[in-house]
């Protein structure tokens, strides 16, 4: 698939016109990270955005004694970097590819050149950009005021949040991965999943987590209850 079409395609950039489209197609690279690879660090020069083709990317932060705070597993085909971009200053986190993850790269300079001839481009990123502000928001909130029991349950009935009826989770991330993104530590999980599960609140295997009691588990994300 040529880039053009590539980019008509990708969400960031719906309805654009086919003119701003290959326009676009004129500055983005196309770029392979291996897992394990670094896109940024922390306070990096923020020298462009990315968008994933496919794979999945997890934004981070370290505290000065190495603990990792995740805020953000993202998958194809979401953007990341492109709020530094805007902002002019450098990435305010860091970036690393889980698994093999190919992306375009929108270089800052060429792209903010762009926004200032077309600025419906900019207006066309305003949605997702309102819409990733309001999941940090909601993970500072369950971080600084809520047990990790709590977040845990949060965190369930997010990722089930399209699929009430079916309420099975693929688990597509490890649980150190997991136990990051709720600011916990994995012996920590572990031993809260075992009591949602002697609970009756929720069912585990190997991959997947499956909701037994949506109603008792939202209970327990909004402080209404507390694990025995």
């Amino acid at each position: 698939m040529d880039m053009t079409s590539i980019i008509a395609g990708l969400p960031l950039f719906q309805g654009l016109a086919p003119h701003q489209n290959a326009t676009l197609a004129g500055i983005a690279q196309r770029r392979y990270y291996s897992k394990g690879q670094i896109f940024f660090s922390e306070g990096d020069n923020a020298d462009g955005f990315y968008i994933i083709l496919s794979g999945r990317v997890k934004i981070f932060k370290l505290s000065p004694d190495g603990k990792e705070q995740i805020f953000h597993i993202l998958e194809a085909p979401e953007p990341f970097g492109e709020a530094a971009v805007f902002s002019g200053e450098n990435f305010p986190a860091s970036a690393t590819a889980l698994v093999e993850t190919p992306v375009l790269f929108f270089p800052a300079g060429k792209f903010t050149g762009l926004i200032r001839q077309d600025p419906i481009l900019a207006l066309s990123m305003l949605g997702l950009l309102s819409l990733r502000l309001r999941k940090l928001t909601t993970l500072v909130e369950n971080l600084s005021l809520k047990e990790v029991p709590a977040r845990l349950a949060a965190y369930l009935l997010y990722q089930s949040r399209d699929n009430e009826h079916k309420p099975v989770i693929e688990l597509d991330v490890s649980k150190n991965q997991m136990a990051g993104l709720l600011g916990t530590i994995p012996e920590t999980l572990s031993r809260i999943l075992k009591r949602m599960a002697e609970e009756n609140l929720i069912k585990t295997d190997a991959r997947t987590i499956t909701i037994l009691n949506r109603k008792h588990l939202t209970d327990l994300a909004e402080g209404l209850r507390k694990l025995s």
